[in-house]
Formats: C-alpha cells, structure tokens, sequence
C-alpha cells in the first residue's frame, strides 16, 4: 500500500516532533542563530517532554469535561421533555465564548488559586460551543427514515438514543470535538502566565529574555501537536462517516 505525499509529509513532521522531544539537544545548531549574547538555544528551565505531556494533558481533561457537558445538554434538549431548554443550554455554553479565557483565568485566579485549576476551567468553558452546537445539529438532522424504522422494531427511547441517533450523528459530534481540541491547544499556553505547566511557559520565557529560539519552539511544538491531532481526528471522522454511510469529506 503506497502512502500519499500528504500522509508521508504528517509522518515526516510526527518523526520529527519526537525527536525533538526526546533530543532537543542535536537542533541547537539550528536554533544557535536565532540567539544573542551567547543565550542557550535549547529551553534549558525544564523538560521540553514533560511539558508537551502535561500540555497534552491539560487539553485532554478540559476536552472530555466539556464533551459530557456539551453532549449531555445536547441530548437534554432534543428530547420532548427538555426542547424548552434550549436557549437556557444555548446561553450557558456561550460563556465561554463571552469571556475571553484571560478574563476567566483573572476571574478564577482570586478563587481557586494559581495553577492547572483556572486553566482547566478556561478551557472547559472555551470548549463547550463548538461540541454542543455539533451535537445538536447531529442529532436534530437524522434520517427519519431510519428513526422510524428503529421505532418500528420496538425501540424504547433509550435505545434509540444509544443504539441509532448517536451513532449516526458521531461523526458531526467528533468534528465540534476536533475544533474543541485545536481551539484548546493554543489557548492552554496561557496557563503558563497563572503558573499551569504548559508549553506557553517556553514561549514566556523567550519572550521575558528575548530569545526568539524559545519562542520558536515552543509555537513549533504547538503548531504541530495542532496539526497533527487536527489531521487524526478528521481521519477517524472520515472513517466513521463511511461505516454509517455518510459522504466523507
């Protein structure tokens, strides 16, 4: 099976985030320009590893919180019993949109403290919009056809819901997820300013000692995680479009 030059030009950029992760050290030459005063190339104040996998993970937490939310709210109100609670739902997972994530990391630091906890929430509430309106569409645009069969066959609502309406609509669900993730992963380098470990501690950090090799790799790292995760979703989207026989992308 001969890959195409797109899938081989991903597989090129994944190698080399690995490896730059793993041995940061053989690209100092590169970097070495982008210095002045003889300042270390490579971001030397912490693991460059450790901090894309917490990064990861931070994304991660905040992304599957506002999954349940945005995905139970979604349910919520496609159903008889809670279609009036659509523009309460509609309202609430706007937040996060009204707020930018600054203002909720200044508006969460005074209670909950420093650390992952604001940044969490700033993204929980930034993540919520894209999931919940894909949601909703997905579940508000399925074939009646098929609705009605499986209400033909003796489905209770339950397993209707379970066993028709969400799988039809997943590939809609994973693309508001998708957008989720990305919006995510740029917005949690501001945590790094309220003291969460994030890969925007090593962009902070070249920009305090102007180092433009700092910043480089740190917007790098995030660049390609982005566009990475971005190219993987869409392909299990791509996929699951297929098995429920939708047209792909």
């Amino acid at each position: 099976m001969r890959l195409s030059l797109p899938v081989l030009a991903r597989l090129f950029v994944l190698a080399l985030l690995v490896v730059f992760l793993v041995r940061p050290d053989w690209f100092e030459p590169v970097l070495k320009p982008l210095t002045q005063n003889n300042a270390p190339a490579i971001y030397n104040q912490g693991s460059l590893l450790m901090l894309t996998l917490e990064h990861l993970r931070i994304v991660f937490i905040a992304t599957l919180a506002a999954t349940l939310v945005a995905l139970a709210l979604a349910i919520l109100v496609t159903r008889p019993a809670g279609a009036e609670f659509l523009p309460l739902s509609r309202s609430l997972v706007n937040v996060g949109q009204t707020f930018p994530p600054v203002a909720v990391l200044a508006l969460a630091v005074p209670a909950i403290g420093f650390g992952e906890k604001p940044t969490l929430i700033a993204l929980f509430l930034y993540g919520l919009l894209p999931i919940f309106e894909n949601a909703l569409t997905g579940l508000t645009n399925l074939p009646s056809a098929v609705v009605e069969a499986a209400r033909g066959v003796g489905m209770n609502e339950r397993q209707r819901l379970l066993k028709v309406e969400l799988p039809l609509a997943l590939p809609v669900i994973l693309a508001g997820i998708r957008l989720s993730v990305v919006i995510s992963l740029a917005t949690a380098t501001i945590g790094s300013t309220v003291a969460a470990k994030t890969l925007g501690e090593v962009i902070i950090a070249g920009l305090i000692s102007n180092n433009l090799a700092f910043v480089l790799q740190g917007g790098l790292i995030v660049g390609a995680l982005a566009v990475l995760i971005y190219d993987g979703l869409s392909a299990v989207e791509r996929m699951l479009a297929r098995r429920m026989g939708q047209a792909g992308k």
